[in-house]
């Protein structure tokens, strides 16, 4: 069981309650992203920096996946990967995506990306509330309660 987190876009108030919540549980957590990443001294959190360019940090997380590994990420098609490899997927609003709504998801992101394209304003997400920061933290404290029991 591991944690693997999108790091490059991930709010970094998503990224403390990780960081608590790994010392706390002694669960391996790794932030992924093109540039230096700062993390607490700890002997189960750590950091990989990768070369710049397209979905290189999501490559990076797909390749060191294994299933049952939890990955935080914003990036639909990064969560579709992740899926189809036994991970679980889950955003840093606290959204899991899984086998049942992943396909529609992707449908979704790709209607808005061909609207943005042709011109249409769709406007983009709304501000990292605090809603979305307890919504986060619940999620995670299940996953990691729910697989802390089944590793026992």
């Amino acid at each position: 069981m591991h944690i693997w987190v999108d790091a490059d876009a991930c709010p970094v108030v998503v990224k403390e309650i990780l960081f608590r919540a790994a010392e706390r549980t002694q669960v391996p957590l790794t932030l992924v992203a093109n540039q230096a990443m700062r993390t607490p001294p700890s002997k189960v959190i750590n950091s990989i920096q990768v070369s710049q360019g397209f979905d290189v940090a999501d490559n990076e997380i797909v390749q060191r996946l294994t299933a049952g590994d939890l990955v935080i990420t914003g990036d639909i098609p990064l969560a579709a990967e992740v899926v189809a490899k036994g991970g679980t997927a889950l955003s840093p609003r606290g959204e899991y995506h899984t086998e049942a709504n992943i396909r529609a998801r992707l449908n979704m992101r790709d209607f808005m990306e061909t609207l943005r394209n042709s011109g249409v304003e769709t406007g983009g997400p709304a501000a990292f509330s605090q809603a979305d920061r307890q919504q986060f933290a619940n999620q995670l404290d299940r996953w990691l309660a729910k697989n802390a029991a089944a590793k026992r």
